[in-house]
């Protein structure tokens, strides 16, 4: 409720111009139990760190505009509320065997694939990486931590060259304050993603456990 009362909020008629921008999820990682803010790791330490490129907004723009458009999850945003939750991406083409995303971090971001592969690891005690899955173009990366701040559940790895789009929680709660209706629509579609993904883990357990 915290969150949607924080949306609501940021669209009341009498709300002051000057109210500060909501800070909700840059906040969660103050809430959630890590050491330091210093161990969080935000897009651009790790845009440097794999050597990711800036992607022209415009072509990253409509390359997320049209995956969207295809995506189920989001058919309750219309075509302006897409548009107005694509400006607040960031967009770029990384190199394959880049770690997008590192089990065990605490990461500020999330990640859209806009083309290319990634392979989802988990790495095990032995060191071997299991790996989980393979996504493809709009698959989302990295949205639990966004939403919860906790720390990252498994490595995402380029496997060809690649593009994607990044949204920082900053710029969610950017979001929320200036575009609160679609932002609401946008973590809709995140909690509705995230549901599905927890059935079907439930399912798998509940089909590979005696008796269940």
């Amino acid at each position: 409720m915290k969150l949607f009362d924080k949306i609501l909020g940021a669209s009341r008629k009498d709300a002051v111009d000057d109210a500060p921008e909501s800070q909700f999820f840059t906040t969660g990682f103050h809430d959630a139990e890590v050491a330091s803010l210093d161990s969080v790791v935000e897009w651009s330490h790790r845009a440097t760190e794999i050597g990711a490129t800036k992607l022209s907004r415009n072509v990253g723009g409509q390359r997320l505009l049209e995956l969207w458009q295809q995506d189920k999850y989001m058919a309750g945003l219309t075509p302006a509320d897409l548009e107005r939750c694509v400006k607040y991406f960031h967009f770029y083409t990384v190199k394959a065997n880049a770690d997008l995303i590192a089990q065990g971090e605490t990461g500020s971001f999330m990640v859209v694939l806009l083309r290319g592969a990634v392979a989802v690891d988990r790495l095990q005690p032995w060191g071997d990486r299991l790996r989980l899955t393979e996504v493809r173009a709009g698959s989302m990366l990295g949205e639990m931590s966004l939403v919860d701040a906790a720390p990252r559940w498994s490595y995402c790895t380029t496997l060809t060259d690649s593009e994607v789009a990044v949204l920082e929680a900053s710029d969610l709660d950017r979001m929320i304050a200036q575009d609160p209706a679609a932002a609401c629509r946008l973590i809709g579609s995140l909690a509705r993603r995230l549901s599905l993904r927890l059935r079907k883990l439930s399912a798998r357990v509940a089909a590979t456990t005696p008796g269940g």
